[in-house]
């Protein structure tokens, strides 16, 4: 019988179900309960009722052992759930559970809300003064109806689960406990110089883990090959039942021709050893550093005769069984028969058990909060209602003392006092009551004079943007209103620019939208203008500081076109930290023919530059004030800024209707022309030309994307800031001409 101070660890497998029971005695591990009980039916095949067959096993487990009041830990299968190892950057240790919160958002691929999720530092990290500086954190997650649905059969049989912990983290415990201890308590981890790694390949019925670790660090895969994939060989291949094949798989060398078997078994052999190694393949592409020593096998299936010797030779490595625990004493259990034969499967149990003894470097839980938080409550409720019941005890108590109290007193002395403030306190509720209602009046009339005076303006905001966008669209103007045809001038020497397109979003935060590579593709924009326009970089542009003068005075003379297009205006866009308000982000699309190769420098993208790019910055954009007088404004305090061309395009050449080519009238002029009668008021080398018109004309055509941000400034708020600013720069003048007579006076002295 167990003691009440131990630790069921149970693992319900696909062929049995194994429980171990273990406590501390002296300062070791004792097992002193163990229980295999054997399904008739394997859990995967077609005819099996897993439920079924999990709840008798659990009923036989419960009758052979007097109570399950101890702590018990289950495991769960590791393809079931999630095992991530993430090094986060040098941090407080107390910031790791944000860090760890924010990368279980990337990495978990569901709603948080669905998922049950834990988290620890894994041994060896470093932490010094409360810094955690080489560290490795472990995220573990198991969706949370497949928690619910692991922990079904355990509720029904009336057992409380209080740790849930992944197949192969448990055998990670059981290794790092009992074969890499003295590591562990003596070494501290160096990821430069790591120890020595092992394998451990638990194979079990339908899928197999495989876990790599050196105690410090671990890596493990789950693979879909196991026990019964033997079994099926034999039975596809011997035409066996099921029943037969594994009984044959189990007795190779009792069979009448045990070469036979092995044989058909060996595809099943060079499929597991295929996984294996692209496992480790895959483990040393990533770990360069790795230096695997030795390999561990357990579970039932490496019982077969063969199967040890077949993985060590293939793979290159020292195989061992895990069919004994070095540290886990209690001979009671230790020295039973069918212990001993089924040892190399209770690995995980064992493991179960150091986590529920506080023996287990990775004691992570996927026990879902609100049943813990349920346990805890249900474990309070005897203290909270005797605490509750002493303090109605008190009351009464209380109670009855003020009672008798009041009953000795003389209410005729106070009735006087007490009328004067009740009548107090309605004279101020009145009062009170009064301000509350004219507070609202006030509050009601302040946003109804917001709103009157405000939508006068509003509903103008998106006219003065059209007006204000086309008067930044470039376009050729003709006096007399003809438009000369594309002889006259040609396509390729006409500055407009068509717009095609023209899409607007609003942005509650413009952080969104100002990206690492809009960034890039700005700073990128601002100097290539300036390269073609020969002009500064502006000083008013939202989030750019202008640079020093000194900087600017050296560096006037540096560019070839006389302006600080070199150092200064890198150093400008070095201070650009780029909008994050709300906003809107307005995108253009169109296109031109101003492609002409006469027009080197100034064609393609960069007459957009020279153009559109120009006139978004420096234009001034006109509109009515407040009293309907004409006002220029510049685009910055319109509200326009970030004019960008989102990439370079390269012109294409396109065929474009000939507007003077008609089929019918050159039908007609052929027919003038053949008969000789050329119509009056025409030339027959009118006519002529007439029939060569092509019906296209070739023209080189740049389509073109463009974004500008408009954050919107009504007319009173443009008046406020170009006043405020008209007065800051006279205010300056009167201090600079003060400054300048001060000086003279000085001069003349």
């Amino acid at each position: 019988m167990a003691s009440a101070s131990g630790v069921w660890g149970i693992e319900i497998g696909q062929s049995a179900l194994k429980a171990l029971h273990c406590s501390i005695v002296d300062g070791e591990v004792v097992a002193d309960a163990f229980d295999f009980i054997e399904y008739p039916k394997i859990l995967s095949q077609p005819e099996a009722v897993p439920e079924e067959l999990v709840a008798d096993a659990l009923e036989q487990l419960m009758q052979r052992n007097d109570q399950f009041n101890d702590h018990v830990v289950i495991s769960v299968p590791g393809q079931s759930g999630l095992a991530k190892f993430f090094k986060p950057p040098p941090v407080e240790v107390k910031k790791i559970a944000d860090i760890v919160r924010y990368e279980a958002r990337q990495q978990i691929p569901f709603d948080l809300a669905d998922v049950v999720w834990d988290h620890q530092m894994m041994p060896g990290s470093m932490i010094e003064e409360g810094y955690a500086l080489e560290s490795e954190v472990g995220l573990f997650a198991m969706k949370r109806e497949q928690v619910y649905r692991q922990m079904l059969p355990f509720v029904d049989a009336d057992i409380e689960v209080d740790e849930i912990q992944l197949a192969p983290l448990a055998l990670y415990n059981m290794v790092a406990y009992d074969r890499l201890h003295e590591r562990l308590d003596s070494e501290t981890f160096d990821p430069d110089n790591p120890p020595s790694s092992s394998v451990l390949l638990s194979i079990g019925t339908d899928s197999s883990d495989l876990i790599i670790t050196n105690g410090f660090r671990i890596w493990q895969r789950s693979m879909p090959i196991g026990g019964n994939h033997f079994t099926r060989q034999l039975t596809k291949d011997l035409k066996l039942t099921f029943a037969k094949a594994e009984h044959l798989k189990r007795n190779a060398r009792e069979a009448v021709d045990p070469k036979l078997v092995f044989q058909t078994m060996r595809p099943v052999f060079n499929d597991l050893v295929t996984e294996v190694q692209r496992s480790i393949g895959f483990f040393r592409s990533i770990d360069k550093q790795a230096d695997i020593s030795e390999m561990l096998i357990s579970g039932n299936t490496v019982k077969m005769p063969g199967l040890a010797a077949y993985l060590g030779k293939n793979l290159g490595f020292e195989v061992s069984t895990l069919d004994r625990f070095n540290r886990l004493s209690g001979d009671d259990v230790l020295s039973i028969p069918t212990f001993r034969d089924n040892a190399p499967t209770f690995g995980v149990c064992y493991g179960l058990c150091l986590q529920g003894l506080g023996r287990a470097p990775i004691h992570a839980s996927l026990v879902p909060q609100e049943i813990l938080t349920e346990r805890m409550i249900r474990a309070k409720k005897p203290w909270t209602l005797a605490a509750v019941a002493v303090l109605l005890l008190g009351l009464i108590g209380h109670y009855v003392f003020t009672e008798r109290s009041w009953a000795v007193t003389h209410p005729d002395i106070w009735d006087g006092p007490q009328a004067a403030v009740t009548q107090m306190s309605s004279y101020s509720s009145s009062q009170k009551s009064e301000d509350d209602l004219q507070m609202t009046k006030l509050t009601f009339l302040n946003e109804l004079g917001k709103e009157v005076s405000g939508n006068a303006e509003k509903r103008l905001k998106w006219m003065e943007l059209l007006q204000a966008m086309n008067g930044a669209i470039p376009r050729m103007e003709f006096p007399d209103g003809k438009i000369p045809d594309a002889k006259e001038l040609p396509y390729e020497k006409r500055i407009d620019i068509h717009v095609t397109k023209v899409e607007t979003k609003f942005m509650e935060d413009l952080t969104l939208w100002w990206t690492e590579p809009v960034a890039d593709r700005f700073k990128e924009e601002m100097l290539n203008w300036t390269k073609i326009t020969g002009r500064p970089i502006p000083d008013d542009i939202d989030g750019l500081e202008a640079a020093a003068e000194g900087a600017v005075s050296s560096s006037s003379a540096d560019g070839e076109l006389g302006e600080p297009t070199g150092n200064v205006a890198l150093e400008k866009l070095a201070a650009l930290v780029g909008p994050s308000e709300a906003g809107w982000v307005i995108e253009i699309q169109g296109y031109h023919y101003f492609n002409s190769p006469e027009e080197m420098g100034k064609e393609g993208n960069n007459h957009i530059r020279n153009t559109l790019t120009t006139n978004f910055l420096l234009k001034p954009i006109v509109l009515p004030d407040d009293k309907g007088n004409l006002v220029n404004f510049t685009p910055q305090e319109f509200g326009l800024s970030y004019p960008i061309l989102l990439k370079d395009a390269t012109p294409l050449p396109v065929a474009i209707p000939n507007p003077k080519y008609d089929p019918e009238a050159i039908m007609l002029a052929n027919q003038a022309i053949q008969m000789g009668q050329i119509p009056v008021g025409q030339t027959e080398e009118e006519l002529e030309e007439l029939i060569n018109e092509p019906p296209t004309l070739e023209a080189s055509k740049l389509e073109f994307t463009y974004q500008v941000l408009w954050r919107p400034k009504l007319t009173t708020e443009r008046m406020e800031a170009k006043a405020a600013a008209e007065k800051a720069a006279a205010e300056a003048a009167e201090q600079a001409a003060a400054m300048a007579g001060d000086s003279v006076a000085m001069n003349a002295e």
